[in-house]
């Protein structure tokens, strides 16, 4: 009996250290439990966290991504203008040496009986103030003559209007077409059509350049059935005259003289194209009168140009 009590303590003794393991265990586990919770939910906020930083910087170099692409595009618009300006002024400049000055643009160097005609025609500038008292025709009021004689076609001015609300160099444009068929095609249309087509079409690219003729120049193209070897025989015309200037179309390195006729045609058409594309460019300041008759001024030049009127050469 002795050694049986002895054995139930012992058991009894064995089961409460294994009760108490148990309970330290559970204690354990449940322990364990809430720290892995903890590191869930701070995994969990800091998954959150790096997202949410992550799409932030993100949407900042979308951000300065855009601007930057905004300040290229402005700095290339602008750039563009100013080589357009450039290419504009430096045709201007080639059609006018001091060797043979253009008087249709050094009105200055004209005799006093030839300048006179030209009073009141010449260029304004834009910060000129308007020079009729003409209203558009929409506004329900009829253009009325200045004290020059000169009367707005209310046609041609509506085009013009609907033209320079929305600047552009389509030659399909109402305003554009009427200038093209009446003014340009007739002045460009020479003798040699091949040549003439591509006359036309620099023009147009503001790609055509017009020199002098240098006396040791020696001439390097020839155009189909005319001499254009010959400074004495136009490339565009085909007649016998005496050529003082040349042209070179884009980046060619051929040359077609051409006589005083065909170079004030095509002089008269770049003029044309260069304020257009000034106005186009927003380079120009003015209201739509002054803008519109200076237009007419550059038209009139055109058909002066193509009836073969044009200023003397020094």
């Amino acid at each position: 009996m002795e050694i049986r009590e002895k054995g139930s303590e012992f058991l009894k003794e064995e089961l409460y250290k294994a009760q108490k393991e148990l309970k330290l265990k559970d204690e354990e586990c449940e322990r364990l439990c809430k720290v892995r919770a903890q590191l869930e939910q701070e995994l969990e906020e800091l998954t959150a966290s790096l997202f949410e930083e992550a799409h932030k910087m993100v949407r900042e170099a979308n951000m300065k991504q855009a601007a930057s692409e905004k300040q290229l595009k402005e700095a290339w618009g602008k750039i563009d203008m100013l080589q357009a300006e450039v290419t504009a002024l430096k045709t201007l400049v080639i059609t006018s040496t001091p060797a043979s000055p253009n008087r249709e643009l050094h009105p200055q160097l004209l005799s006093p009986t030839k300048a006179g005609p030209r009073k009141g025609h010449s260029r304004h500038k834009s910060t000129s103030s308007s020079l009729c008292p003409v209203v558009c025709p929409t506004a329900g009021r009829i253009p009325t003559p200045d004290k020059e004689g000169k009367e707005v076609d209310t046609t041609l001015f509506a085009e013009f209007q609907a033209w320079r609300a929305s600047p552009t160099l389509d030659k399909n444009c109402p305003f554009l077409e009427r200038v093209y068929r009446e003014d340009v095609g007739p002045c460009l249309d020479f003798t040699v059509q091949e040549l003439s087509s591509l006359v036309r079409a620099a023009v147009e690219d503001n790609t055509l350049t017009i020199e002098p003729v240098a006396s040791q120049t020696l001439p390097t193209v020839k155009v189909p059935t005319v001499d254009c070897n010959n400074t004495n025989t136009c490339a565009l015309s085909g007649l016998s005259r005496t050529c003082h200037h040349r042209i070179r179309l884009g980046d060619s390195k051929s040359h077609y003289y051409i006589s005083p006729s065909s170079r004030a045609r095509i002089t008269a058409v770049c003029n044309f194209f260069t304020y257009i594309r000034y106005i186009q460019q927003g380079l120009v300041r003015q209201d739509a009168e002054p803008m519109f008759w200076e237009i007419m001024r550059l038209r009139k030049g055109m058909s002066l140009a193509k009836l073969g009127f044009f200023p003397q050469e020094a």
